[in-house]
């Protein structure tokens, strides 16, 4: 623990009987536990004033850089009540090493990895009581994220930069059961191109992906998943989701990163599955390659993940040239999901040493 953090408590925490109300069908990132952690960084100072407050509204100057030229970063995170009552993280030091690489990217200062790791643990153990249960996958989401906060207009890196984390209680992302998503594809946007910021996690990444999220709505689907940008031919990722395919002979093949987001449910898939004894390989995946695969009966499973849902199973791929139908089922898919969420939630053995015990 390299960080003095002080703390100074809510004078109106949320009473029990709200916050039992809250817990029994928290939503997701509709409710806000009692406080939020902060810290900030000048070339001066480097990082300092870590603190943990009364949850509340930031100061900005209308000038804020991040207001004018997105220099920002974010993470999504979530901690998981077990059945013994303690409170455990998923793979935080993951999370942490992900956002020095946005930062990188994104031309931000470095939150050295212990330091992360402690502000998201020490949020969590003052607001402990926020964390719900494990019943119906419920669970405490936690997002931290680091933004320009120099108030100047110019473009150039920040010299006054700011790391928040604020956490939510969050429920089952599929209300009354995991249901397959159906797919839009988009060939009029992308996502990301070679050299751009697809492998960090910024804001400007989901903010790009929402026009194609549109049409996708519009045309009956529940994602959007998107093209290179290059020959408009290799599948990337949904809108906020990794993907993978797995074929009749039990192997998996989920897109190389580069251009896309590496996921941390992603990376925890990879290592599941090979254990489990499906070997997952990483590389291009065209289009038709999914298209013929589901036709000839090959791609018997294609399924997606990301930190709220988890796992989830694609259906229909839908696109303006014609559609390709449901694969034909998604027996690994649940195995794989089932594995996941019960060493998340604490009902199997975590042998890959991925749990954090916080309080």
């Amino acid at each position: 623990m390299s960080m003095q953090i002080t703390t100074t408590h809510s004078a109106i925490p949320t009473d029990d009987a709200r916050l039992a109300e809250i817990l029994s069908n928290p939503g997701f990132g509709t409710h806000f536990t009692d406080h939020m952690f902060t810290v900030e960084w000048t070339p001066a100072e480097g990082w300092h004033d870590a603190r943990i407050t009364p949850y509340g509204p930031i100061t900005l100057d209308p000038a804020a850089a991040v207001l004018h030229y997105a220099q920002e970063i974010f993470e999504g995170m979530k901690a998981y009540r077990h059945p013994d009552g303690s409170v455990w993280a998923f793979r935080p030091e993951a999370n942490a090493e992900r956002m020095v690489r946005s930062s990188g990217r994104l031309a931000l200062p470095e939150l050295e990895v212990e330091d992360f790791v402690q502000a998201v643990t020490e949020l969590t153990r003052v607001d402990e009581r926020w964390v719900p249960d494990g019943e119906g996958e419920k669970s405490l989401y936690l997002r931290p994220f680091m933004f320009a906060s120099e108030k100047f207009l110019g473009v150039r890196p920040a010299e006054h930069v700011t790391f928040m984390v604020i956490a939510s209680p969050a429920g089952a992302y599929f209300k009354g059961g995991v249901k397959p998503v159906d797919l839009w594809l988009s060939e009029d946007y992308t996502r990301a191109g070679r050299g751009g910021m697809g492998a960090a996690k910024t804001g400007g990444n989901y903010a790009s992906s929402l026009v194609a999220q549109q049409e996708a709505y519009a045309q009956g689907c529940d994602q959007v998943v998107f093209l290179d940008a290059q020959e408009g031919r290799y599948v990337e990722e949904l809108g906020g989701m990794n993907m993978y395919f797995v074929y009749d002979d039990g192997s998996i093949v989920t897109p190389e990163t580069g251009t896309i987001l590496e996921g941390i449910t992603r990376a925890s898939i990879i290592e599941l599955a090979g254990k489990m004894g499906h070997p997952v390989t990483e590389r291009r995946f065209a289009i038709e390659e999914w298209q013929e695969g589901v036709a000839s009966g090959r791609i018997t499973e294609v399924f997606a993940c990301g930190t709220a849902a988890v796992v989830t199973p694609v259906g229909a791929l839908k696109t303006a040239h014609g559609d390709t139908p449901a694969p034909a089922g998604a027996e690994l898919t649940m195995k794989i999901r089932q594995a996941l969420v019960d060493v998340q939630f604490g009902r199997a053995e975590d042998t890959f040493g991925w749990m954090r015990r916080i309080v």
